[in-house]
Protein backbone atom coordinates (compact mmCIF):
# COMPACT_ATOMS: atom_id res chain seq x y z
CA UNK A 1 0.00 0.00 0.00
CA UNK A 2 1.57 3.33 -1.46
CA UNK A 3 -0.33 5.49 1.31
CA UNK A 4 -3.75 7.57 1.22
CA UNK A 5 -5.17 10.22 -1.38
CA UNK A 6 -8.00 11.78 -1.50
CA UNK A 7 -10.67 12.68 -4.43
CA UNK A 8 -13.50 15.04 -4.10
CA UNK A 9 -15.87 14.74 -6.96
CA UNK A 10 -15.38 10.93 -6.92
CA UNK A 11 -18.65 9.77 -7.88
CA UNK A 12 -19.06 11.94 -10.87
CA UNK A 13 -18.15 11.37 -14.42
CA UNK A 14 -14.28 11.05 -14.09
CA UNK A 15 -14.11 9.92 -10.42
CA UNK A 16 -14.87 6.27 -10.54
CA UNK A 17 -12.22 5.91 -12.91
CA UNK A 18 -9.71 8.09 -11.27
CA UNK A 19 -10.49 5.74 -8.17
CA UNK A 20 -10.07 2.65 -10.01
CA UNK A 21 -7.12 3.26 -11.18
CA UNK A 22 -5.48 4.69 -7.93
CA UNK A 23 -6.70 1.82 -5.98
CA UNK A 24 -4.95 -0.57 -9.17
CA UNK A 25 -1.40 1.32 -8.35
CA UNK A 26 -1.72 0.69 -4.26
CA UNK A 27 -2.99 3.53 -2.70
CA UNK A 28 -5.94 4.10 -0.18
CA UNK A 29 -8.28 5.95 -1.84
CA UNK A 30 -10.58 8.34 0.49
CA UNK A 31 -13.53 9.74 -1.44
CA UNK A 32 -15.16 13.11 -1.02
CA UNK A 33 -18.87 13.86 -2.85
CA UNK A 34 -21.79 15.84 -1.73
CA UNK A 35 -24.23 12.79 -1.96
CA UNK A 36 -22.92 9.45 -0.57
CA UNK A 37 -22.20 6.82 -3.24
CA UNK A 38 -20.97 3.40 -3.76
CA UNK A 39 -17.74 2.91 -5.81
CA UNK A 40 -14.32 2.12 -6.06
CA UNK A 41 -13.04 3.67 -3.05
CA UNK A 42 -11.69 2.87 0.86
CA UNK A 43 -13.56 5.25 2.82
CA UNK A 44 -16.68 7.77 1.07
CA UNK A 45 -17.05 11.49 3.02
CA UNK A 46 -20.31 13.19 2.23
CA UNK A 47 -19.35 17.27 2.42
CA UNK A 48 -20.48 20.00 0.43
CA UNK A 49 -17.39 21.63 -0.29
CA UNK A 50 -17.01 25.60 -0.78
CA UNK A 51 -19.95 25.98 1.75
CA UNK A 52 -18.73 23.31 4.86
CA UNK A 53 -16.23 23.52 7.16
CA UNK A 54 -13.53 20.55 5.82
CA UNK A 55 -13.33 18.47 9.28
CA UNK A 56 -10.16 18.86 10.96
CA UNK A 57 -8.89 14.87 10.50
CA UNK A 58 -9.48 14.66 6.51
CA UNK A 59 -6.72 15.34 5.26
CA UNK A 60 -4.93 13.53 7.82
CA UNK A 61 -1.86 11.24 6.49
CA UNK A 62 -2.97 12.24 2.60
CA UNK A 63 -0.16 12.08 0.47
CA UNK A 64 -2.09 13.77 -2.56
CA UNK A 65 -5.59 15.52 -3.28
CA UNK A 66 -6.98 14.80 -6.47
CA UNK A 67 -9.63 17.81 -6.76
CA UNK A 68 -12.14 17.35 -9.04
CA UNK A 69 -15.30 18.52 -7.27
CA UNK A 70 -17.14 21.95 -8.81
CA UNK A 71 -19.80 23.17 -10.81
CA UNK A 72 -19.81 22.32 -14.08
CA UNK A 73 -19.42 24.77 -17.27
CA UNK A 74 -23.51 26.24 -18.26
CA UNK A 75 -25.18 24.86 -14.67
CA UNK A 76 -25.35 27.59 -13.47
CA UNK A 77 -27.52 30.60 -14.63
CA UNK A 78 -29.35 33.36 -13.78
CA UNK A 79 -28.06 36.87 -11.73
CA UNK A 80 -26.45 34.17 -8.85
CA UNK A 81 -23.98 32.50 -11.44
CA UNK A 82 -21.13 34.34 -10.84
CA UNK A 83 -21.50 33.43 -6.89
CA UNK A 84 -22.36 29.73 -7.41
CA UNK A 85 -19.07 29.13 -9.64
CA UNK A 86 -17.38 30.97 -7.01
CA UNK A 87 -18.27 28.70 -3.91
CA UNK A 88 -18.11 26.01 -5.71
CA UNK A 89 -14.83 26.04 -7.55
CA UNK A 90 -12.96 28.91 -6.33
CA UNK A 91 -14.02 28.42 -2.70
CA UNK A 92 -13.61 24.57 -2.30
CA UNK A 93 -10.13 24.83 -3.62
CA UNK A 94 -9.00 27.41 -0.97
CA UNK A 95 -10.77 25.41 1.56
CA UNK A 96 -8.75 22.66 1.03
CA UNK A 97 -5.55 24.60 0.25
CA UNK A 98 -5.57 25.94 3.61
CA UNK A 99 -6.49 22.09 5.12
CA UNK A 100 -3.66 20.83 2.68
CA UNK A 101 -1.09 22.95 4.41
CA UNK A 102 -1.73 22.79 8.04
CA UNK A 103 -1.66 18.44 7.64
CA UNK A 104 1.57 18.70 5.38
CA UNK A 105 -0.29 17.15 1.83
CA UNK A 106 2.30 16.65 -0.24
CA UNK A 107 0.47 17.51 -3.75
CA UNK A 108 -2.33 18.47 -5.00
CA UNK A 109 -3.72 17.88 -8.47
CA UNK A 110 -6.65 20.57 -9.57
CA UNK A 111 -9.12 19.62 -12.24
CA UNK A 112 -9.38 22.91 -14.02
CA UNK A 113 -10.92 22.94 -17.59
CA UNK A 114 -9.65 24.86 -20.98
CA UNK A 115 -12.70 27.15 -20.40
CA UNK A 116 -10.19 28.91 -17.91
CA UNK A 117 -8.28 30.02 -21.02
CA UNK A 118 -9.01 33.28 -22.66
CA UNK A 119 -11.57 32.25 -25.46
CA UNK A 120 -11.21 35.50 -27.15
CA UNK A 121 -8.13 34.28 -29.37
CA UNK A 122 -7.72 31.95 -32.48
CA UNK A 123 -8.58 28.40 -32.23
CA UNK A 124 -5.39 27.07 -30.88
CA UNK A 125 -3.98 28.88 -27.90
CA UNK A 126 -2.89 29.46 -24.28
CA UNK A 127 -5.17 32.45 -22.88
CA UNK A 128 -4.99 34.65 -19.98
CA UNK A 129 -8.38 36.50 -19.81
CA UNK A 130 -11.44 33.77 -19.37
CA UNK A 131 -15.18 34.76 -20.95
CA UNK A 132 -17.26 33.52 -18.28
CA UNK A 133 -18.26 33.45 -14.60
CA UNK A 134 -17.40 29.82 -15.00
CA UNK A 135 -13.81 30.08 -16.78
CA UNK A 136 -13.12 33.14 -14.06
CA UNK A 137 -13.95 30.91 -10.80
CA UNK A 138 -11.58 28.11 -12.50
CA UNK A 139 -8.98 30.51 -13.37
CA UNK A 140 -9.12 31.58 -9.64
CA UNK A 141 -8.90 28.27 -8.57
CA UNK A 142 -5.57 27.32 -10.59
CA UNK A 143 -3.89 30.89 -9.23
CA UNK A 144 -4.67 29.45 -5.90
CA UNK A 145 -3.34 25.94 -6.18
CA UNK A 146 -0.50 26.85 -7.79
CA UNK A 147 0.87 30.43 -6.40
CA UNK A 148 -0.18 29.90 -2.83
CA UNK A 149 2.65 27.49 -1.54
CA UNK A 150 0.36 25.41 0.65
CA UNK A 151 1.51 22.23 -0.58
CA UNK A 152 5.05 21.02 -2.07
CA UNK A 153 4.01 19.91 -5.64
CA UNK A 154 0.67 21.83 -7.00
CA UNK A 155 -0.41 20.87 -10.75
CA UNK A 156 -3.07 22.53 -12.90
CA UNK A 157 -4.94 19.89 -15.46
CA UNK A 158 -6.55 22.05 -18.08
CA UNK A 159 -8.82 19.09 -20.23
CA UNK A 160 -10.77 19.64 -23.10
CA UNK A 161 -14.27 17.93 -23.59
CA UNK A 162 -13.82 14.62 -21.91
CA UNK A 163 -15.85 11.78 -23.99
CA UNK A 164 -16.30 7.98 -22.52
CA UNK A 165 -18.85 5.69 -21.48
CA UNK A 166 -22.10 7.68 -20.37
CA UNK A 167 -21.14 10.70 -22.02
CA UNK A 168 -22.16 14.23 -20.87
CA UNK A 169 -23.63 17.19 -22.05
CA UNK A 170 -22.36 18.20 -25.85
CA UNK A 171 -21.54 14.30 -27.52
CA UNK A 172 -24.83 13.05 -25.15
CA UNK A 173 -26.63 15.01 -26.82
CA UNK A 174 -25.32 14.79 -30.45
CA UNK A 175 -25.64 10.78 -30.14
CA UNK A 176 -29.43 10.86 -29.41
CA UNK A 177 -29.95 12.96 -32.15
CA UNK A 178 -27.98 11.41 -34.38
CA UNK A 179 -29.64 8.04 -33.69
CA UNK A 180 -33.22 9.70 -33.67
CA UNK A 181 -32.74 10.88 -37.07
CA UNK A 182 -32.95 14.54 -36.26
CA UNK A 183 -29.49 15.65 -37.09
CA UNK A 184 -28.94 17.18 -40.46
CA UNK A 185 -25.85 15.93 -42.41
CA UNK A 186 -23.87 19.30 -42.50
CA UNK A 187 -21.41 19.40 -44.76
CA UNK A 188 -17.62 19.28 -43.84
CA UNK A 189 -16.66 22.36 -42.59
CA UNK A 190 -13.43 21.86 -41.35
CA UNK A 191 -13.72 22.87 -37.90
CA UNK A 192 -11.75 21.40 -34.95
CA UNK A 193 -12.52 20.09 -31.54
CA UNK A 194 -10.30 18.81 -29.04
CA UNK A 195 -11.33 15.94 -26.85
CA UNK A 196 -9.90 13.95 -24.34
CA UNK A 197 -10.79 10.01 -23.21
CA UNK A 198 -11.61 9.88 -19.82
CA UNK A 199 -8.73 7.03 -19.09
CA UNK A 200 -6.15 9.18 -21.00
CA UNK A 201 -7.10 12.16 -18.48
CA UNK A 202 -6.74 10.18 -15.36
CA UNK A 203 -3.31 8.32 -17.02
CA UNK A 204 -2.27 12.12 -17.14
CA UNK A 205 -3.44 13.32 -13.66
CA UNK A 206 -1.57 9.98 -12.09
CA UNK A 207 2.00 10.75 -13.77
CA UNK A 208 1.80 14.55 -12.93
CA UNK A 209 1.25 13.47 -9.19
CA UNK A 210 4.67 11.69 -8.93
CA UNK A 211 6.60 13.29 -11.59
CA UNK A 212 8.70 15.92 -10.31
CA UNK A 213 8.71 17.75 -13.64
CA UNK A 214 5.62 18.64 -13.08
CA UNK A 215 5.44 20.60 -9.94
CA UNK A 216 4.29 24.09 -10.63
CA UNK A 217 3.01 23.75 -14.06
CA UNK A 218 -0.41 23.99 -16.13
CA UNK A 219 -1.14 21.42 -18.38
CA UNK A 220 -3.75 21.00 -20.98
CA UNK A 221 -4.69 17.81 -21.94
CA UNK A 222 -6.28 16.24 -25.41
CA UNK A 223 -5.72 12.95 -27.28
CA UNK A 224 -4.24 14.77 -30.22
CA UNK A 225 -6.72 14.86 -32.56
CA UNK A 226 -8.91 18.12 -33.20
CA UNK A 227 -12.44 16.25 -34.47
CA UNK A 228 -15.08 18.28 -36.80
CA UNK A 229 -18.71 17.70 -36.27
CA UNK A 230 -18.69 16.11 -40.03
CA UNK A 231 -16.13 13.53 -38.31
CA UNK A 232 -18.52 13.06 -35.36
CA UNK A 233 -21.07 12.80 -37.00
CA UNK A 234 -19.68 9.57 -39.65
CA UNK A 235 -18.01 8.17 -36.50
CA UNK A 236 -21.75 7.81 -34.74
CA UNK A 237 -23.34 6.96 -37.93
CA UNK A 238 -20.25 4.10 -37.92
CA UNK A 239 -21.21 2.93 -34.54
CA UNK A 240 -24.76 2.61 -35.26
CA UNK A 241 -24.39 0.65 -38.45
CA UNK A 242 -25.67 3.21 -40.57
CA UNK A 243 -24.83 4.80 -44.00
CA UNK A 244 -23.99 7.84 -44.46
CA UNK A 245 -26.09 10.17 -46.34
CA UNK A 246 -25.60 11.59 -49.96
CA UNK A 247 -26.43 14.97 -49.27
CA UNK A 248 -25.76 17.29 -47.21
CA UNK A 249 -28.06 20.96 -45.43
CA UNK A 250 -26.27 23.80 -46.19
CA UNK A 251 -25.02 25.59 -43.24
CA UNK A 252 -27.09 29.13 -44.57
CA UNK A 253 -30.39 26.99 -43.31
CA UNK A 254 -28.68 26.41 -40.12
CA UNK A 255 -27.78 29.87 -39.67
CA UNK A 256 -31.50 31.45 -40.46
CA UNK A 257 -33.07 28.53 -37.92
CA UNK A 258 -30.54 29.79 -35.29
CA UNK A 259 -31.74 33.53 -35.57
CA UNK A 260 -34.90 32.13 -35.33
CA UNK A 261 -34.69 30.09 -32.04
CA UNK A 262 -32.69 33.44 -30.75
CA UNK A 263 -36.07 35.22 -31.44
CA UNK A 264 -38.23 32.93 -30.05
CA UNK A 265 -36.01 32.73 -26.87
CA UNK A 266 -35.92 36.26 -26.66
CA UNK A 267 -39.94 36.41 -26.92
CA UNK A 268 -40.80 33.67 -24.11
CA UNK A 269 -37.57 34.47 -22.08
CA UNK A 270 -36.15 31.11 -22.09
CA UNK A 271 -33.73 29.70 -24.18
CA UNK A 272 -34.78 27.69 -27.37
CA UNK A 273 -33.39 24.11 -27.82
CA UNK A 274 -31.79 25.69 -30.85
CA UNK A 275 -30.50 28.88 -31.14
CA UNK A 276 -27.12 30.96 -31.93
CA UNK A 277 -24.76 29.83 -29.20
CA UNK A 278 -26.02 25.38 -30.05
CA UNK A 279 -25.41 26.56 -33.56
CA UNK A 280 -21.80 27.92 -32.62
CA UNK A 281 -20.60 24.89 -30.75
CA UNK A 282 -21.64 23.05 -33.77
CA UNK A 283 -19.59 24.65 -37.12
CA UNK A 284 -17.30 26.54 -34.50
CA UNK A 285 -13.90 25.42 -33.37
CA UNK A 286 -12.29 24.90 -29.73
CA UNK A 287 -8.91 23.23 -30.51
CA UNK A 288 -6.01 23.27 -27.68
CA UNK A 289 -2.31 22.65 -27.80
CA UNK A 290 -1.74 19.55 -25.99
CA UNK A 291 1.91 19.41 -26.85
CA UNK A 292 3.59 20.32 -23.31
CA UNK A 293 2.41 17.23 -21.48
CA UNK A 294 3.72 15.40 -23.97
CA UNK A 295 7.14 16.78 -24.65
CA UNK A 296 7.63 17.47 -20.84
CA UNK A 297 6.39 14.18 -19.23
CA UNK A 298 6.16 11.79 -22.18
CA UNK A 299 2.61 11.41 -21.92
CA UNK A 300 0.75 9.78 -24.83
CA UNK A 301 -2.95 9.36 -24.60
CA UNK A 302 -3.97 5.33 -25.94
CA UNK A 303 -7.84 5.98 -27.17
CA UNK A 304 -9.21 7.49 -29.89
CA UNK A 305 -12.91 9.11 -30.54
CA UNK A 306 -13.62 7.14 -33.26
CA UNK A 307 -12.49 4.04 -31.29
CA UNK A 308 -14.77 4.82 -28.25
CA UNK A 309 -17.86 5.86 -30.15
CA UNK A 310 -19.50 2.24 -30.09
CA UNK A 311 -18.62 1.84 -26.26
CA UNK A 312 -20.74 5.28 -26.14
CA UNK A 313 -23.31 4.89 -27.82
CA UNK A 314 -24.39 1.67 -26.61
CA UNK A 315 -24.45 3.39 -23.10
CA UNK A 316 -26.75 6.31 -24.04
CA UNK A 317 -29.88 5.99 -23.19
CA UNK A 318 -33.16 6.64 -25.26
CA UNK A 319 -34.13 9.83 -23.95
CA UNK A 320 -35.04 12.92 -25.71
CA UNK A 321 -31.56 14.81 -27.20
CA UNK A 322 -32.83 18.45 -26.07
Amino acid sequence: MQGIVIVTGASGFLGPALCRALKAAGWRVHAVMRRRATGPWDKAVTLDLGRHCIPDDLLADVDCVFHLAGKAHAVAQGNDADEEYRLANYQSTLDLLAAARVQGVRGFVYFSSVKAMDEDRPPVWVGATPGTPYGRSKRAAEEAVLLSGSVAHPVVLRSSLVYGPHPKGYLARLIRAVRAGWFPPLPELGNGRSMVHREDLVDAAIACAHEPRARGRTYVVTDGTPYSTRQIYEFILEALGRRVPGWTLPVGLLRLAALSGDGIGRLRGRRFIFDSEVLEKLIGSACYDGAPIARELGFQPRRTLRDSMAEMVSTISEVSWF
